[in-house]
């Protein structure tokens, strides 16, 4: 295995942290509140980065993930690749791909997952008029899903039925209600109800997984952004303050906890990439994006708990900057399934493999 990023996917990264870092700073992310900032995802389209995921791959996208984390930047960019760019450009058919991925490409269209499926969304043969021009990918979904992160964003949603089964939806269709809710981390969430809403298959009976398996890869990079960046503040406040007339960063117990974090969010990146990097060389990755969301929802916990920690008194003000990383990382431990559930999905993964 290599890890190496290749010219092209050092340069994506490079832009988008520069891009970041000069726009995701903690007065504009107080001022966009729990919304997105539209100026930075309008850069960040302006630069071509969502469209650059289609060449650089997944592990161009865990990269660029890494970023956004590092930054907390509220925008729905990681989410737009996932469940648009890369499930439309893998799973879609050629008019599918000719239709959607200009807009999702240039940041015009914006696309949500309301994934995992949680047996609420049931999906019904189209008999509606103009069935008969989507008999083969037609559909109307009914049901309800109480939570999609970035759907305020969203001119799409792809939303994974009972049956596991894929289905693109304009928010914009009849049937379509959306209405606001607030989140741990401020990702323009909302429910999501769909009544006999038009929608339009993705994929076949793979997609739900493979889009799944992508999805956990890509938010588990996320995560090792944002503990990277916790700790990165963890560091310069220990560094700077001090006690007994020495910086806190000397006394033994600060170094170890600091250690500990700085190696828990090494795992999460290092199998976040080995997940990314089997999906881009065209191996099994199942395992591996379950092993990167475990890695990513158990040690990102602790991360972030260190990170405020490690603050003392001042991890305890809310407007402190590294307070939004705790915030996104107990998030995206929830996101990701939770590290109890994604462990006994390995476990049962691996028993039905068998050895190798």
């Amino acid at each position: 295995m290599d890890f190496t990023p290749s010219e092209e996917q050092a340069a994506a990264q490079g832009l988008a942290a520069r891009i970041f870092g000069d726009l995701a700073t903690h007065d504009r992310l107080v001022a966009a509140g729990s919304g997105t900032d539209a100026e930075l995802w309008k850069e960040l389209c302006a630069a071509g980065l969502p469209g650059a995921v289609e060449e650089t791959g997944l592990l161009g996208l865990v990269l660029l993930a890494e970023e956004q984390g590092r930054t907390t930047a509220q925008v729905p960019f990681v989410a737009s690749c996932v469940y648009g760019l890369l499930a439309v450009a893998g799973h879609g058919t050629d008019e599918q791909r000719g239709r959607l991925l200009p807009p999702l490409r240039d940041g015009t269209a914006v696309a949500a997952g309301a994934f995992p499926a949680r047996g609420t969304v049931r999906a019904e043969p189209d008999s509606g008029p103009g069935a008969t021009t989507q008999a083969a990918t037609g559909g109307r979904l009914s049901g309800s899903v109480a939570l999609v992160p970035w759907l305020r964003d969203a001119t799409h949603v792809l939303v994974a039925a009972a049956d596991r089964s894929l289905w693109i939806v304009r928010t914009t269709d009849p049937g379509v209600v959306t209405e606001p809710v607030e989140t741990t981390a401020p990702w323009s969430a909302g429910r999501l109800v769909l009544d006999g809403t038009p929608a339009e298959r993705l994929g076949g009976a793979e997609a739900y997984e493979e889009v799944l398996a992508t999805a956990r890869t890509a938010f588990a990079g996320v995560q090792a952004g944002v503990c990277a960046g916790s700790l990165a503040r963890a560091v310069e406040h220990t560094g700077a303050r001090e006690q007994f007339g020495r910086p806190l960063s000397t006394n033994q117990a600060v170094l170890l906890r600091a250690a500990d974090a700085y190696m828990d969010t090494e795992a999460i990146r290092v199998t976040a990439y080995e997940a990314a990097w089997r999906h881009d060389e065209g191996l099994p990755y199942g395992a591996q994006a379950l092993n990167s969301a475990w890695w990513a929802s158990e040690a990102g916990r602790r991360v972030v708990h260190a990170g405020q920690h490690l603050h003392g008194g001042t991890g305890a003000d809310l407007d402190h900057p590294v307070h939004r990383h705790f915030l996104w990382g107990r998030q995206l431990d929830a996101h990701l399934g939770g590290s109890g559930a994604v462990l006994q999905e390995l476990g049962e993964l691996l028993v039905k493999e068998g050895p190798e």
